[in-house]
């Protein structure tokens, strides 16, 4: 018997690619892809995309092959985005770009590494994620001759910047001075909730680590399934699928309940989003930025599941005694790097040395925080391995 392909009718509260606000540079629109789709396939091609395959998630990329980096993280990410834009009637294709490049101003070791570098750069303007992230599509990838950047469109940039919200309250920290001096020469609406495809991206953001940590930290050892059994969300569908499946082995049943926790989280975002969406009655794209609240969203009661799980998983994962002593280890060696780059820059790569020559010294931080901000996992290992022990040749 054939099946009924799959439509779900455009909202009307969705981005039209073709109504976009447009580029801060001017270019000629592609001839076989939608403004959003070329921005996705930028973000691909950027060499900070392609560094998140050996960037930690939770663990170093050297532990082990099957363990998740920031490069499948994200791509898992963009595939919940692009599914479940789908099913909302909104658009797919900007909704999985900015979940792809959501990451991209990740540094080396995951939040260890993000800790080191705002502890380095406390003096010199601060560091945050998110707004390196920023800088690396609007400043740091140069790729094309007339403008810095990748120059995406007004949608994806905020999307980028505040898919979790407004973020009028983060202007005045050091670290976000960037965001406001590109505010003020390319308004951003920083005041407002971006796009419901922006929401999905972190939405998805969410779906993709609390399932994935999970994963990882059954196939790591850390816990096992029968102590998530008293953990909200997670313990109830295992109970499920272990009482219909008995004859599972271990491995498959903790998939199989994987697989179903990331179907219960999509199903409780789809009902939250359409009841949100017919109890303000948004008709349009502007609409959705002019709520005081998000139109994307987790129910009540999911979201008090999930801040349960997350509190499990800080326990028993993120501050395991193993992770820790990775931890450890991160930030003593970016912590060494940064202090090294900065009294001795002239040992930096010609490139950045260029870079970091007539500036004060905050700006030679900064030149030498996106260095090292750029760094793998493996490359800030061997790196340091070459500037702290004679015995390695460069």
């Amino acid at each position: 018997m054939s099946q009924v392909p799959y439509f779900v009718p455009r909202a009307p509260y969705a981005e039209d690619p073709f109504k976009s606000k447009g580029r801060r540079f001017q270019e000629d629109e592609s001839r076989t892809r939608t403004p959003f789709a070329r921005d996705r396939d930028r973000i691909i091609h950027t060499s900070a995309f392609r560094r998140l395959k050996e960037k930690t998630q939770v663990f170093v990329a050297h532990e082990g092959d099957n363990f998740r980096t920031r490069l499948t993280h994200s791509l898992e990410v963009a595939q919940v985005a692009r599914s479940l834009a789908t099913a909302l009637g909104l658009d797919s294709d900007l909704a999985e770009t900015i979940a792809l490049g959501h990451d991209l101003g990740h540094p080396p070791f995951g939040h260890a590494g993000e800790d080191e570098l705002e502890i380095q750069m406390r003096e010199y303007g601060g560091f945050d994620h998110n707004v390196q992230t920023f800088r690396v599509v609007t400043e740091l990838e140069h790729r094309y001759p007339d403008f810095l950047g990748l120059n995406l469109t007004w949608e994806t940039l905020e999307g980028i910047i505040k898919h979790n919200g407004p973020v009028t309250n983060k202007l005045g920290k050091p670290s976000w001075k960037a965001i406001s001096k590109y505010d003020n020469e390319y308004e951003l609406g920083l005041d407002s909730w971006a796009s419901a495809e922006a929401q999905v991206a972190a939405l998805a953001d969410d779906i993709a680590y609390n399932n994935h940590d999970v994963d990882d930290g059954v196939t790591a050892g850390l816990f096992t399934l029968d102590e998530l059994m008293d953990v909200p969300l997670i313990g109830p569908i295992l109970f499920a699928v272990k009482s219909e499946r008995p004859d599972l082995d271990p491995r498959l049943t903790h998939l199989e309940a994987i697989r179903r926790m990331i179907g219960a989280m999509i199903d409780d975002v789809m009902g939250e989003t359409l009841q949100r969406a017919a109890a303000t009655g948004v008709q349009s794209a502007d609409d959705v930025r002019g709520l005081d609240h998000a139109l994307v969203a987790f129910s009540p009661d999911m979201a008090e599941d999930l801040a349960r799980l997350r509190s499990f998983l800080y326990e028993r994962m993120y501050r395991h005694w193993r992770v820790n002593r990775t931890r450890s280890q991160a930030r003593r060696i970016l912590g060494e790097m940064f202090a090294l780059f900065l009294k001795e820059p002239e040992v930096l790569p010609t490139y950045w040395f260029a870079k970091s020559q007539n500036r004060d010294e905050a700006g030679r931080a900064r030149v030498v925080c996106d260095y090292i901000a750029g760094m793998t996992d493996r490359f800030a290992i061997e790196e340091h391995r070459k500037l702290f022990h004679l015995d390695v040749w460069n």
